[in-house]
C-alpha cells in the first residue's frame, strides 16, 4: 500500500487491508516496512523521532485484537523505541489467537542517499529469529536484509517454514528504464536464491507510491516464490493490492530430498565466513 503523513490514516487502511486478506481466506498477512509512516528516511530530520513507539506497545496492542477477532497471524514493522536516544527497525509478530510472539530487529542498516537509516535505527540485538505461529513456522527479516545469504540460511537453519520480508524500496526519479529494471531484478532474484538454497518460501512485501519529496518511487513488485525459486505471485509496480496465495509449506520436504543442498553442506569449512574480508594468502 501507499502512505500518508498521517499514521492514523495509515494505520486505518492497514486494517482495512488486514480485513479484506482475511475476508479473501487469508492465515498469514504481511504488511510492509515501516507501514503506518511515509518512508521517513529520506531525510535526516530529529522530529521523526517522534513516530517511534515501544514494542509491544499501542500499536501491537490494537494488531492484537484485530487479529483475535479475525483469526490471522499478523507481521508488522514498527520503529521501536527501547530506550530514549535508542531506536530499532523492528517487525511484531501476532499469533492468530491476539497473541503478541516477539520481535525481529533489523540487523543490516543502510546508509545510502534517500536511505538513511543509520541516523534512526541501531543494529538488532536480538540476533535471527522463528516464529511458531498457528499456520506455519515463519521467519522474518527486513529489507535490507535480503541481500545477505547469510540471513537467509541462519533463519532457515532454525527452523523456518517460510521467510517474509517487509520492505520499502524504490526507484530514483533521475533513474532511467534499464537502471529501473536491473535494480528490480537484482532484487527478486537474490531473494529467489534465497528460497533455492534454502528450500522454503519466500514472501516479500514492498510499498508502492512517490514519496521523499519527489525523489522516490517505490517499486511494489511484492512476490511470493516457492522452493526452487519459481515467482508464484507478482504484485504491480504502481498499484496498491491485496494479493492471496496459498502456500504448501510441504513442499520444503520435496525440494530438500531431491535438491539435498543442506546435506551437503561443508560445515567443517566455513570458519572464513565470520571474517570481513580474507587478506593475504
Amino acid at each position: 500500500m501507499s502512505c500518508t503523513e498521517d499514521p492514523e490514516i495509515n494505520l486505518q487502511k492497514a486494517f482495512a487491508r488486514i480485513r479484506e486478506a482475511a475476508a479473501g481466506g487469508a492465515a498469514i498477512v504481511c504488511l510492509q516496512e515501516l507501514f503506518i509512516s511515509l518512508y521517513f528516511c529520506d531525510v535526516e530530520d530529529h522530529e521523526h523521532f517522534k513516530l517511534a513507539e515501544a514494542v509491544p506497545g499501542p500499536t501491537t496492542d490494537r494488531l492484537s485484537t484485530l487479529a483475535a477477532e479475525l483469526g490471522v497471524v499478523i507481521i508488522a514493522s514498527l520503529f521501536e523505541k527501547r530506550a530514549q536516544g535508542l531506536y530499532h527497525n523492528t517487525t511484531a509478530v501476532i499469533d492468530a489467537d491476539g497473541a503478541y510472539l516477539g520481535k525481529y530487529r533489523k540487523m543490516h542498516i543502510p546508509d545510502d542517499p534517500a536511505y538513511y537509516e543509520k541516523f534512526y535505527f541501531t543494529p538488532g540485538d536480538l540476533g535471527y529469529k522463528v516464529f511458531h505461529t498457528k499456520f506455519a513456522k515463519i521467519g522474518v527479516l527486513i529489507c535490507w536484509d535480503q541481500w545477505y545469504p547469510e540471513a537467509s540460511r541462519i533463519t532457515a537453519l532454525m527452523g523456518a517454514e517460510i521467510l517474509f520480508y517487509p520492505t520499502a524500496i524504490g526507484w530514483a526519479t533521475s533513474q532511467d528504464l534499464a537502471t529501473n529494471t536491473e535494480q528490480y531484478n537484482a532484487w527478486q532474484t537474490i531473494q529467489r536464491s534465497h528460497a533455492v538454497a534454502n528450500g522454503v518460501h519466500v514472501v516479500s512485501v514492498n510499498r508502492v507510491g512517490h514519496e521523499q519529496q519527489g525523489a522516490m518511487n517505490f517499486w511494489g513488485g511484492s512476490f511470493i516464490a516457492n522452493p526452487f525459486g519459481t515467482v508464484l505471485l507478482q504484485a504491480s509496480h504502481d498499484m496498491e493490492e491485496v494479493l492471496l496465495h496459498e502456500v504448501d509449506i510441504s513442499q520444503t520436504d520435496h525440494y530438500r530430498t531431491h535438491w539435498p543442498f543442506l546435506r551437503d553442506r561443508r560445515i567443517d569449512s566455513y570458519q572464513p565466513i565470520t571474517r570481513r574480508y580474507i587478506d593475504g594468502d
